[in-house]
């Protein structure tokens, strides 16, 4: 099997998930003793968390192209980073290795055009509801994508950052969300897009009014197979 690199600590919960999907997945592939061959390196979230300035963004951009290389040095054929809102400085960490990066809203826009969604909600954190980096990602798939009210992405935001991201799934933030899928159902969304790992602890993936593309696991089925040895 080939060997897999894993930026995470973004936050630690989402890379705790991460390995789980993967493991499991190769443990089904492979049988019940094996185990995915993976390096990770956990960043420190406190320095990359709630990114505002271009600064910000300037200096995340460099603690995720050094992790890339360390990982690429250290044997991983082929990259992942454990975190959707971090996909934002993609193209650079892409850039600063030899090795691919498997990029996330890549392979969920995939899988929804497999499946032909042409109308879906994509929720998560602020820049990943708001910024073109992973929206694009999604059109570019021919995915129409409803727009986002204010009080919603600072309903998500909240929820994500003070709550999940500190492993706390409140029943009131469970209620929230739910309430954000209904109404996007009766707005004529046919899926919801996870835009954030952490938000499968208060969304029922696998029992929901609308299908729910969960990005986290999708990426880890595509971290999965490059791992077995497909492309």
């Amino acid at each position: 099997m080939r060997k897999l690199g894993l930026i995470g600590g973004m936050s630690w919960l989402s890379t705790r998930t991460y390995y789980e999907h993967i493991n499991r997945l190769i443990q089904t592939a492979k049988g019940k003793q094996a185990s995915a061959p993976l390096l990770i390196e956990s960043l420190d979230f406190s320095e990359l968390v709630r990114l505002s300035s271009d600064e910000d963004w300037a200096r995340a951009s460099a603690v995720l192209c050094d992790s890339a290389r360390r990982l690429e040095a250290a044997g991983a054929t082929a990259l992942v980073i454990g975190a959707n809102s971090m996909h934002k400085v993609a193209d650079a960490v892409a850039a600063s290795v030899s090795v691919p990066l498997i990029h996330i809203a890549e392979v969920v826009g995939e899988r929804m055009a497999e499946r032909k969604v042409k109308r879906a909600a994509l929720i998560g954190s602020r820049n990943v509801m708001m910024e073109d980096f992973y929206r694009q990602k999604l059109i570019a798939h021919d995915i129409n994508l409803l727009p986002v009210t204010p009080e919603n992405i600072d309903t998500l935001d909240r929820i994500v950052y003070d709550e999940l991201m500190l492993g706390r799934a409140s029943r009131q933030a469970q209620r929230e969300v739910k309430s954000m899928i209904v109404h996007f159902e009766q707005d004529g969304a046919q899926a919801i897009v996870l835009g954030c790992t952490e938000l499968e602890m208060i969304v029922d993936v696998d029992a929901n009014v609308l299908p729910i593309y969960d990005c986290t696991r999708i990426h880890a089925e595509a971290a999965a197979q490059w791992i077995l040895g497909g492309e």
